[in-house]
């Protein structure tokens, strides 16, 4: 038996020092482990716990551990991950399928086809944004991989409306709109981290995947495996949102990434018993 982990990285997995939520007192605090460096400065961490369980996770020849994450591939090559090195990983949200550090040109063009053919052009999205945003609030517009676009905002000032009113402009022309920390993303509803996690399942002949994710980006995710987890922090859990297959910890911070390793590697030993 084969098990698929797909987990998305920011705020599932990996948490930058504002996304911590360091909440009990110093004393009892996890130790933490830096996975990512930028511009020389520590960027992301995980505890050591949850670094040590993803070690003995990837370990395992049956388990297939691949990250998941709306980051470009130049953002996501920073960081270092405990143990094996994962031989799948799928970045811009679906839109690149890394394998072995490398991009996969046929999953590229079989995307580059769908949005095509499915939704409205990246230029047009990029352009709208730029025009509705406020300079009072906006700090950069950037776009991805040429496949979709987002802005950096100084999130307290965002109205609420003017979200609303971004996510229905998009969702008519086939775009989903996402907010995640300081970060307004703006993805053609077709890339979608499911689709891809299908495709290493494919490859790989896994049996069973597993899946864990905080945004509404991961929702797809999330349903297209055959078990997964949300923190208590993010979109889904202030949407309250669940399913069947989907658990919904209570933890939030730093110490649900930990709690969402454990459960893989629970889940993916309990599979193995029953293969056996």
């Amino acid at each position: 038996m084969t098990v698929l982990v797909a987990s998305d990285l920011d705020r599932t997995l990996i948490y930058s020092t504002a996304a911590l939520g360091l909440t009990m007192p110093d004393p009892v605090a996890p130790r933490l482990l830096c996975v990512e460096v930028h511009e020389s400065k520590p960027l992301s961490y995980m505890t050591e716990t949850a670094a040590g369980l993803l070690a003995e996770l990837t370990a395992d020849p049956s388990v297939v551990f691949v990250p998941t994450t709306t980051r470009t591939r130049k953002q996501y090559q920073r960081i270092r991950f405990p143990g094996r090195p994962a031989p799948y990983a799928i970045c811009a949200n679906g839109g690149q399928l890394l394998v072995d550090g490398v991009p996969d040109r046929d999953w590229r063009r079989l995307v580059a086809a769908r949005l095509a053919e499915e939704c409205a052009p990246l230029e047009e999205v990029h352009q709208h944004l730029l025009a509705v945003a406020d300079l009072a609030w906006l700090r950069k517009a950037r776009l991805a991989e040429d496949l979709f676009a987002y802005l950096v905002v100084e999130r307290d000032l965002v109205p609420d409306e003017w979200l609303k009113s971004l996510t229905a402009w998009a969702e008519a022309r086939g775009w989903t709109v996402s907010l995640q920390g300081r970060k307004i993303y703006a993805v053609p509803r077709p890339l979608t981290k499911s689709a891809a996690m299908r495709e290493v399942a494919r490859r790989t002949g896994a049996t069973t995947t597993l899946a864990a994710g905080d945004s509404l980006l991961d929702a797809d995710l999330l349903l297209a495996a055959d078990a997964g987890w949300r923190p208590g922090h993010g979109e889904l859990a202030d949407a309250a949102w669940t399913a069947p297959s989907v658990t919904a910890l209570a933890t939030a911070g730093v110490l649900a990434g930990e709690e969402i390793v454990r459960a893989f590697a629970q889940e993916a030993a309990r599979l193995g018993r029953l293969d056996a």
